[in-house]
């Protein structure tokens, strides 16, 4: 899990998978095969690295309660995209 701004999230596999799933549910009987959607795919790939990459570390706000996160813009967007389409989910 990944805490953001004092909350749990996670990254749900799962949801990966049926995101970038093409598969036909009529063509799936008894086929091992699954399409994806490739640029899905990649792009969540993107997203999912620009996230694992950043480094969240607070920043000293000399006494002050309420620190702010130091998150790059990839970093927002990534997040907030993936936080839409349910792939990262709160804890």
């Amino acid at each position: 899990m990944i805490e953001v701004m004092g909350e749990n999230y996670y990254i749900d596999l799962d949801e990966i998978e049926k995101y970038v799933d093409m598969t036909d549910p009529i063509e799936f009987s008894g086929s091992s095969e699954m399409k994806i959607n490739i640029i899905k795919y990649e792009m969540v790939k993107l997203l999912v690295e620009v996230i694992l990459a950043e480094d969240l570390e607070p920043i000293d706000t000399l006494g002050l309660k309420k620190s702010k996160m130091n998150a790059t813009v990839p970093f927002k967007l990534a997040f907030n995209s993936l936080l839409n389409k349910k792939i990262i989910k709160h804890f």
